[in-house]
């Protein structure tokens, strides 16, 4: 496979497309020609403070980073995307940093990462402020204007005025396929942890390399080139990988990015009213808590989504039922279900029509995925009884920032081949695909059996009631740990009802013990399950089982 850096590639598709429109927001274009012409000027500033590489690939541990890092505390916009493309011109490393942490969930990335430069919208300058003095080494600060019209912190550089006086000339070469691309994970099941891969396998695994894997430059170039370009709108923040490896791909392949209007939530309304707008042919819905809104919006007869060719799932699991729904209201969209994570880019990936829908939470595993005995010492063949891992080779992450330890068992080499074990349990159908069961770290053991939180949401979700779920382990001193189900209605229903609904789908010991009614599940701004503030509603909750659908309340 030919070996890519992602600014080489920028670059020379900015050229070829220099009038096209690159990035559409709130009625304005940023063409191609501007975005470039802002992104070598990032670059120069972080150039001109000594920001950028200071040590090459070769010479360094997997964990470890040769490239000064700049942190992307901002909203969707355009500058989101400038501080990306500039920041790898500039040999440097952008980062994305999740903008709902509180205080002391911001120190600990920051310090964890030691950026020389944050980039930040003026909302967050409070925030932002209460940090900095924990932070071992001052770094430049850029400002962003946004609507809240906050004042700059003190010593920082309005970021327009800096590029402004910055040359438009790169004056950094040498630009390599090692050079890092480095994505935090999202914290849901653990401290976030910069993953860093090197641009050359972010290409290949996420960015579109995968369907270009020998092409040349002026390859990628024709192919960017053509007529038939995709018109994309996010709808997630960029600050996860989902919606940031869409919009990199849209712009390596010569498309447009369609950047919401309103970029602090998700406005339903927005999100169809810019559909029609823009003529988007592509979006994506990060599980329910992104379709099911939208879904609702879309059913009012309000809104033309007729220019939409392409509807991409991941993030989170979309249930079957839903799925029906979008291709009822959707009949002539492709579904493409994707999942992967951090670690290991795209790798599974489920295609659906109006008819036919597949079977839930089962994927065609792409090039080098496959699935790992619970030992982590042999690659299964398909038809494994067994539970094993999630896992991918090839174009994978070198490791985590600064951690040899999580580098090792995170990236663990079996049978002398290295792969990205993300920690999520699956099984290799006889047919060779693969079912996601769900993340280790969110199983629940009850009564000597293992119970995967996915399933059982998706067993819960196919109830016309339930308008978002959880499923968590709380402690039990029968079972151990007991299935709690935390669960957000639309109508009300009785507990009997939903357990009902569920029996008919789960084994008699994967059925909630307990429900847990809430008015609203807690999901990040991407979608992505708070599970920790669940298991704090489940035990908060008490003992007090639901009724039971069995006769004998029985693991047998």
């Amino acid at each position: 496979m030919r070996q890519h850096n992602l600014w080489r590639i920028f670059d020379a598709v900015a050229e070829a497309k220099a009038d096209q429109a690159a990035i559409r927001w709130r009625g304005r274009s940023t063409t191609y020609r501007q975005l470039r012409d802002r992104a070598i000027r990032f670059a120069n500033v972080l150039h001109d403070h000594g920001i950028g590489l200071h040590a090459e690939r070769r010479d360094l541990q997997p964990w470890e980073s040769g490239q000064d890092l700049v942190a992307t505390y901002l909203l969707n916009s355009p500058a989101y995307l400038e501080v990306g493309l500039g920041g790898s011109a500039a040999r440097a490393a952008p980062f994305n940093v999740n903008h709902h942490y509180v205080a002391d969930e911001l120190a600990h990335l920051l310090r964890d990462a030691s950026p020389r430069t944050v980039v930040y919208h003026a909302r967050f300058a409070e925030q932002l402020a209460e940090v900095l003095p924990a932070l071992p080494v001052p770094p430049l600060l850029l400002h962003v204007a946004d609507d809240t019209g906050r004042a700059m912190l003190p010593g920082a550089v309005d970021l327009d005025a800096a590029l402004a006086g910055a040359s438009p000339e790169l004056a950094v070469e040498g630009h390599d396929p090692d050079d890092l691309y480095v994505l935090y994970t999202g914290g849901t099941t653990g401290m976030p942890k910069g993953t860093l891969w090197r641009q050359a396998d972010i290409w290949l695994s996420a960015l579109g390399g995968d369907f270009l894997p020998e092409a040349t430059l002026p390859e990628i170039v024709d192919a960017a080139t053509g007529d038939d370009r995709p018109r994309f709108l996010p709808n997630a923040p960029f600050m996860h990988a989902a919606a940031h490896w869409t919009a990199l791909r849209t712009l390596l392949a010569g498309g447009t990015v369609v950047v919401n209007g309103v970029v602090d939530r998700l406005d339903p309304v927005d999100v169809w009213t810019s559909v029609a707008a823009e003529h988007v042919d592509m979006t994506m819905m990060v599980g329910e808590a992104f379709a099911r809104p939208l879904l609702d919006e879309l059913e009012s007869g309000a809104h033309d989504p007729s220019s939409l060719a392409v509807l991409v799932l991941g993030g989170a699991p979309t249930s079957i039922e839903t799925k029906r729904r979008i291709l009822e209201l959707l009949p002539d969209v492709l579904l493409v279900d994707g999942a992967g994570s951090t670690e290991t880019g795209g790798a599974l990936r489920a295609v659906a029509v109006a008819g036919r829908v597949g079977q839930a939470g089962v994927f065609k595993p792409s090039p080098g995925t496959a699935v790992l005995d619970h030992a982590l010492q042999r690659v299964v063949e398909p038809g494994h009884a067994e539970p094993g891992w999630f896992a991918k080779r090839g174009a994978i992450p070198l490791g985590y920032l600064g951690d040899e330890a999580k580098t090792r068992a995170a990236f663990p080499v079996v049978d002398g081949v290295r792969w990205a074990v993300p920690g999520d349990r699956a099984r290799l159908l006889a047919d060779g695909t693969v079912q996601l069961l769900g993340r280790e770290a969110t199983t629940v053991n009850t009564g000597g059996e293992k119970v995967f939180g996915e399933e059982v949401e998706a067993a819960l979700l196919a109830h016309p009631a339930v308008e978002d779920v959880l499923v968590v382990g709380r402690d039990s001193d029968r079972w151990g740990q007991e299935v709690v189900a935390v669960v957000a209605l639309r109508d009300e229903v009785d507990d009997a009802d939903l357990l009902e609904a569920a029996s008919s789908r789960l084994a008699r010991f994967k059925v909630p013990k307990a429900i847990v009614r809430v008015e609203q599940v807690r999901r990040s701004p991407a979608g992505k399950a708070d599970y920790a503030w669940a298991r704090a509603v489940a035990s908060a909750a008490g003992a007090a089982p639901a009724p039971s659908t069995d006769a004998e309340d029985s693991h047998g």
